[in-house]
């Protein structure tokens, strides 16, 4: 019988370089998308799509996601409660946040790579299949990227890489690029995935973003990749455990995410429209911001 997924891991110990000196202090998971934090966005989906645990693998500077996710401390919910009505809904808010899911914190520890999140997790998923994904990636879809993936893995049970179609060059610098057999529309058996091959090497425009939904079998291969990785090499997840299980023949499928917008605020570019976009959607915000854009572009 196909195991229920309720556990995630999110990937959270990266320093944000980009977004220095902002991040020297505050990890860039917390940088704000109006009045509300990147990485609970992710929550959000997450458990949208059934997941009642989630694991959050942090490093230096990373507390303040731990007390984002905590219920208020006393000072702030008296000064809410002396605002008066215009204040109360926000002990709600804070209330429903603290209240999102199970949450566990652990510090990476390890080669850098997107395995080690995963190695540093594995004893707090045991047997189960899970989530995999990071703090920095939204993809806007109804429904959400989890609940398709999972909905997905009920069906084919195996391991699912959610993905997006890409044609701009520097993202086949950027990302893991996948190839196999279609065995129905959008969804891909993989016999390649060729991490950041750039474009004239990419096997396909498939590329495999936000996350990945694992079986635990994948702690077997961390735990024999980490015996045998060099020094000197990073520790990705697609080099040292996608590609072996596939070449093992365990089944390991892409889907492309339908009805989707992907936002990467992992670059300051892009988060910025990230936060434009999201703005422009929001009825209490978007007509001012709209009418300012107006103004503004005709100076």
């Amino acid at each position: 019988m196909t195991k229920k997924i309720s556990k995630a891991v999110i990937a959270a110990a990266g320093f944000g370089t980009r977004f220095l000196p902002q991040t020297k202090s505050m990890p860039k998971e917390m940088l704000p998308i109006i009045d509300k934090p990147v990485i609970q966005y992710i929550v959000e989906d997450l458990v949208e799509a059934g997941i009642e645990d989630i694991i959050i693998v942090t490093g230096y500077s990373k507390r303040i996601i731990e007390d984002h996710f905590d219920k208020p401390n006393e000072d702030l919910l008296n000064n809410l409660r002396a605002g008066g009505k215009a204040k109360l809904h926000f002990i709600n808010e804070m209330e429903t946040i603290a209240n999102l899911a199970n949450f566990a914190y652990v510090r990476q520890k390890g080669p850098y790579g997107t395995a080690t999140p995963l190695a540093n997790a594995a004893h707090l998923i045991g047997g189960d299949p899970f989530i995999y994904t990071f703090a920095d990636d939204l993809i806007v879809s109804k429904p959400n990227p989890f609940k398709q993936i999972i909905d997905l893995y009920y069906k084919l049970d195996g391991i699912i890489l959610p993905c997006v179609t890409i044609s701009d060059p520097k993202d086949f610098e950027r990302y893991g690029v996948i190839a196999g057999a279609e065995i129905e529309p959008g969804v891909v058996k993989i016999n390649q995935i060729i991490e950041k091959p750039g474009k004239e090497k990419a096997p396909s425009n498939l590329a495999s973003v936000v996350g990945y939904l694992f079986t635990p079998e994948i702690f077997d291969y961390i735990d024999r990749a980490l015996k045998h990785i060099p020094k000197d090499r990073e520790f990705y997840a697609t080099d040292y455990i996608i590609k072996p299980m596939i070449e093992d023949g365990l089944p390991v499928y892409g889907y492309e995410i339908k009805n989707s917008k992907r936002y990467d605020t992992g670059n300051v570019v892009d988060y910025l429209k990230t936060v434009f976009d999201f703005a422009m959607q929001r009825p209490d915000i978007g007509p001012e911001l709209q009418q300012y854009c107006k103004e503004r572009l005709l100076k």
